[in-house]
């Protein structure tokens, strides 16, 4: 523990609808992060909530000096918020959580301790996943797509509770999207990814933002923002039929001239309408890349910050 006490660490928490948690959340931070580490701040950024959760950051960062708050003027979505976050962080180690105790603090130094082994991204996976079993299968289908187009064969779990070396970011300082993925982002400056062992509790208050269309969503935005799987697949399904479409023509021309006849019609129609729904899946994947397109070449924000808590400003 002696080498983590030199550490400084930024705590980035994305909050949303979470003023029920944030007070015993910040208080269990404030007895965790003195033992270990030296200098240590929390950036709690308010991802558009409609409960009070901004001014319960506000209160929480006169209350506590290594409390810092960024409100974003609307809801842009987790990893937005957690890249306003990490564009502000100032130490040298960044540690991501959630906003709802699911992510107990006094298992930060878990991460630390497997991060100072000489990894670059740490990733706290639960013991025992704490959702609903489809939950958690939608949930892992996710994750393992993930894992596959950022391509690091030591990814193997991948969770929001995560701990990664703050110059990472410089892989990608210039993005602009309002499409992020961290964890696809943290990739473009490592491959010394890692995951240990956590403890995760069930939620206390509320319930998770995170449905199965959510899920779905998030899943195809991976796919289609940060991978060329989909045009790959479409590519081979193409060949593929182009080949089971010659030997249909085989086979019916072998028919014809052995039987003098052809199949009917219901034959035809199971041809047709194979090859009307591989063309049409073919273009919704089209269709995927030329509005990922169409959204990056407006121009978007990837957020905007509508307001800071005064220490962020004194920081400024």
């Amino acid at each position: 523990m002696t080498t983590q006490k030199r550490l400084g660490l930024s705590i980035i928490i994305p909050v949303y609808n979470s003023q029920k948690t944030l007070e015993e959340l910040v208080k269990r931070l404030g007895t965790v992060l003195p033992g270990i580490a030296s200098n240590y701040e929390v950036l709690l950024v308010n991802d558009g909530s409609i409960d009070e959760s901004w001014q319960k950051v506000q209160e929480l960062a006169e209350a506590y000096s290594f409390i810092r708050g960024i409100n974003l003027m609307r809801n842009y979505g987790q990893h937005n918020a957690l890249l306003c976050g990490i564009r502000s962080a100032e130490n040298e180690i960044i540690v991501t959580m959630d906003d709802d105790l699911q992510h107990p603090p006094e298992e930060i130094p878990i991460l630390l301790a497997k991060l100072q082994e000489g990894h670059d991204v740490v990733y706290g996976f639960p013991r025992k996943l704490p959702h609903s079993f489809w939950r958690n299968i939608f949930s892992r289908i996710t994750k393992k797509t993930l894992a596959f187009v950022m391509g690091i064969k030591t990814v193997r779990e991948i969770s929001a509770f995560r701990a990664f070396r703050t110059n990472l970011r410089e892989a990608f300082k210039d993005y602009q999207s309002p499409g992020v993925i961290i964890d696809v982002l943290l990739s473009w400056g490592t491959t010394r990814f890692t995951s240990v062992k956590v403890n995760e509790v069930p939620r206390e208050y509320g319930s998770s933002n995170y449905n199965f269309f959510k899920l779905a969503s998030q899943g195809l935005l991976i796919l289609t923002g940060f991978s060329t799987i989909p045009l790959k697949l479409a590519s081979w399904m193409g060949f593929i039929f182009t080949i089971f479409g010659f030997a249909v023509f085989l086979f019916v021309l072998i028919s014809y001239l052995h039987q003098g006849s052809i199949p009917g019609f219901p034959f035809l129609a199971s041809i047709i309408s194979i090859f009307s729904g591989t063309q049409l899946f073919a273009l919704g994947i089209f269709g995927e890349y030329l509005g990922r397109m169409f959204d990056r070449s407006m121009d978007r924000p990837t957020y905007v910050i509508g307001s800071t808590t005064p220490k962020c400003q004194q920081d400024e």
